[in-house]
């Protein structure tokens, strides 16, 4: 089998927990490792780590509740292990994180890896297009994970205390507030705590499992498979609507990709086998041991919230409140990565500029976008006002994350066969088994559409539609732009003798290299000055996580003070041009910002009957680029030397 050029590619960069600064994640010792593997443990694993509070119970309880009896309990149980093994352990540990974008991962990470080799094919455009879509399902997950995971939490004070259930939902919707409310001032101090809580939290887990485990030791026989298919074979029907609970136990896989460039590859696999997984089954094989130790009626009563249950009746009050925390850091995981997954659109073209604000001054993608935020907080507060509690929500879970599950195979298909060059022999099996598994979880949450899943596929299907126009409308301004544009050389020579020259450095942002920019046209049309120095700058965004320093700007010298410039920045990092400008001393001597001028077009989008877009996404592009963030705030442009020139462009 050929082995994944990935695994001799550049080492990644990561983050240090301990410094926040930026290291290679190649080239550590084992005691850096080991901290970077801590610091996982509380930033990566929270989604899949409160997977215990609502997952076993859901397969029983559920829209399509089962017996609840041995066999059921063990083909559950045995299910949820070979989910995790497959799912987790070899598709996303074992494979999809050996495909790294220059130490990056994640979708649309992914996506830009592989259309960088089928661009050209017919597939490229389906490739771009799944991707986009994988990252809109994100954007409903992003909603469902923070509301099911803090209510199920708190719910866990009606095992307490039964007359505390009028107080659930309030509370759970402050703690949300509150977690929202908390993103514009950074999680830097925050997260300090976030690591030390979740090995408490995981830690806890295992205590509570083994504890059941030792006096009901039998349980762990379901880690043979038999016990699945005899569990499908006895209730085919129920068997297969039961995999649309327990895929429950195996949210949060995705993250583990995702976030595989703030730590690297090794730290994650071995906080996941060292740590994670064993905690996580322990606690699952608990949960069925603990029920199928007690009564028909006990193990009824038990099975409407089993976790809470594990604990000692005196000990359950801190376990609620252990709980709230590590769903509260799963929520403000999910929340970090929706910013990091609006950040790499907006570079990537598929999102309109918006305001984005860093909340570290030593960790880059420490960021807060507003608009993301508050979106989503309207959007939690509706699902658990709507849903009103955990296991309503459970049924709107689930979609969104096997659909994005499908996509990644889909995915993980091309990239094995493309990229890899694997013998079909080899490539074929592993694809299949995957298809198999990923879309029978997918298949089996199809059917709770009706019941909730309707919502992260509405929220995926605007966020689908605003993607997909954006970037369509984008690529049509500029081919308009374009047609109509007059080449900059022969433009540097008739202006050079018809117009004034002033001092100082003039600075026109293009949206292409092609062309000369219409705030270029309009300023010497209105003022008719140039400047001595004439710079037409293109700012753009390449198919790769970071660009090295010798390959960041190109520069063509046309004669009569004029140059064209273009800079360079990968999909993860941040497009300050003063900054970059500052590094050089191209086109003609420094560049001074106070002797420099940035000259920005506006454009007033007229919608028309051209061929490109329907009149409605025509419409739908106009009004987001008028809620754009403007491009100097994007660009980090020094507001008391921009000037903006406007003009009307027809699509």
């Amino acid at each position: 089998m050929s082995v994944a050029s990935s695994d001799t590619a550049e080492v990644p960069t990561v983050i240090d927990p301990a410094t926040g600064r930026k290291t290679p994640a190649g080239g550590h010792g084992s005691g850096n490792i080991t901290k970077l593997a801590l610091g996982a443990v509380g930033v990566v694993f929270g989604d899949i780590g409160t997977s215990p509070l609502y997952a076993f119970r859901e397969t029983f309880v559920g829209p399509h509740p089962l017996a609840i009896d041995e066999l059921h309990i063990l083909g559950v149980v045995s299910l949820i292990f070979w989910s995790m093994t497959l799912v987790v352990s070899v598709q996303y540990v074992g494979i999809l994180m050996r495909a790294d974008n220059k130490g990056q991962g994640g979708s649309l990470a992914l996506v830009a890896l592989i259309s960088g080799v089928i661009r050209k094919s017919r597939w490229g455009p389906l490739v771009v297009l799944l991707g986009v879509f994988a990252t809109s399902l994100f954007y409903g997950d992003s909603m469902i994970t923070p509301a099911v995971s803090v209510l199920s939490a708190v719910e866990g004070l009606t095992v307490v205390q039964s007359d505390l259930a009028p107080f659930v939902l309030p509370i759970a919707l402050v703690l949300l507030v509150a977690l929202f409310v908390i993103q514009k001032s950074g999680t830097a101090k925050v997260g300090a705590l976030f690591a030390p809580v979740m090995v408490v939290y995981f830690t806890v887990l295992a205590v509570l499992g083994i504890y059941h485990l030792v006096q009901l030791p039998h349980v762990l026989v379901a880690l043979n498979p038999w016990y699945a298919i005899q569990f499908f074979m006895t209730d085919k029907v129920l068997g297969f609507l039961a995999l649309g609970s327990v895929v429950l136990a195996v949210t949060g896989a995705e993250a583990l990709y995702s976030d595989m460039g703030h730590f690297g590859r090794g730290p994650l696999r071995l906080s996941w086998f060292g740590f994670v997984m064993p905690c996580l089954l322990i606690n699952y094989f608990g949960q069925a041991a603990m029920i199928l130790g007690l009564d028909d009626a006990s193990a009824a009563e038990a099975m409407e919230n089993p976790f809470f249950h594990l604990a000692p009746e005196n000990l359950r009050l801190p376990l609620v409140i252990l709980a709230t925390c590590a769903t509260f850091i799963a929520s403000q995981a999910v929340i970090s990565g929706a910013f990091s997954i609006t950040h790499q659109a907006m570079q990537l073209g598929f999102i309109p500029r918006l305001s984005t604000r860093h909340t570290s001054e030593h960790e880059v993608g420490q960021i807060y976008i507003p608009f993301v935020n508050w979106a989503l907080m309207t959007g939690v507060i509706v699902l658990v006002l709507v849903f009103q509690n955990s296991s309503n929500l459970a049924s709107a879970y689930g979609i969104a994350v096997t659909g994005a599950m499908l996509i990644d195979t889909c995915l993980m298909s091309v990239l094995l066969i493309v990229l890899w060059r694997w013998k079909l022999w080899q490539a074929i099996p592993v694809i299949v088994t995957f298809f198999v598994v990923d879309g029978a979880y997918f298949a089996a949450n199809a059917t709770k559409i009706k019941d909730g899943g309707w919502f992260p596929l509405m929220i995926g299907g605007i966020a689908f539609t605003l993607l997909t126009t954006w970037n369509k409308g984008r690529r049509l301004m500029r081919e308009r732009m374009t047609e109509a544009a007059l080449p900059l050389n022969v433009f540097a020579k008739s202006a050079h003798g018809s117009a004034a020259r002033v001092p100082g450095t003039a600075i026109f942002m293009a949206s292409t290299n092609a062309g000369v920019p219409s705030a270029l046209l309009h300023n010497i049309k209105h003022n008719k000055v140039l400047h001595e120095r004439v710079v037409v700058l293109t700012v753009e965004v390449q198919d790769v996580p970071y660009v090295e320093p010798a390959e960041r700007y190109s520069m063509t010298e046309l004669g009569q003070g004029f140059y064209r410039m273009t800079l360079r920045y990968g999909f993860m990092e941040e497009t300050d041009v003063p900054a970059a400008l500052a590094h050089y001393e191209i086109c003609g001597g420094p560049f001074e910002m106070m002797k420099t001028s940035f000259f920005l077009s506006r454009q007033t989008l007229v919608p028309s009957s051209k061929p490109g877009m329907a009149i409605w996404r025509e419409k739908l592009f106009a009004w987001m680029m008028r809620n754009a963030a403007s491009a100097m705030e994007f660009f980090r442009l020094p507001t008391n030397r921009v000037v903006e020139l406007g003009s009307q462009l027809e699509i």
